[in-house]
């Protein structure tokens, strides 16, 4: 007689596989919530930060004034504009006038989308603009108070993140025009800032 050999698995090894995936599952689910939260909220304070950077080089470069303003049409094209606040996104033009408007055949250097769900950018004093002078120090307060402070948030508040870190950022941009975002918690604290 022939030896036949049967392939497959056993209800067993079936059984003991669809719990291990039950585990892995069961354990990974809440860490990659909280890896998001994190990646949602480091990327939109880089974005930011980063948009700081390139006016203030940008302004130095091409010895012009460069706006960075909060824009509810950012991502129009030709169309955007300055206007509403930066959680629906903003743009970086040439300012020629200076005016914090952006003009028609003003070019804009770069737009940015509005920030994920959940994700908010708070400045302190409410402002919705920062300008670079043709020298790259910034120009103070042209057309109402210039962006100086502002908490990124999520739901999670100021708290600490895993790793050690806030969950919150706050960026701050100095009235010569160098911008830095602190994520030390106590900083955060010690700084006022607060999330909503």
């Amino acid at each position: 007689m022939k030896t036949r050999y049967q392939n497959g698995f056993t209800l067993y090894e079936l059984l003991i596989t669809v719990l291990v995936i039950g585990v892995v599952v069961t354990l990974g689910i809440p860490n990659l919530s909280a890896y998001t939260q994190n990646s949602r909220m480091t990327s939109t304070a880089n974005d930011l930060h980063s948009s700081f950077l390139l006016s203030r080089s940008e302004a130095a470069r091409a010895k012009s004034n460069i706006t960075i303003c909060a824009s509810a049409n950012s991502m129009a094209g030709a169309a955007a504009s300055c206007g509403g606040n930066f959680n629906q996104g903003w743009i970086i033009f040439v300012d020629t006038d200076g005016d914090i408007v952006r003009d028609a055949g003003e070019a804009i250097l770069r737009p940015h989308a509005a920030v994920p769900n959940g994700v908010n950018i708070i400045p302190d004093n409410g402002a919705t603009y920062f300008s670079y002078a043709a020298t790259g120090l910034g120009r103070g307060d042209v057309n109402g108070p210039s962006f100086v402070t502002a908490m990124i948030c999520d739901d999670r508040g100021n708290v600490i993140a895993p790793g050690g870190a806030s969950a919150a950022r706050r960026i701050v941009v100095t009235p010569i025009g160098r911008s830095t975002v602190i994520r030390d918690k106590q900083a955060i604290d010690n700084a006022g800032g607060v999330c909503p």
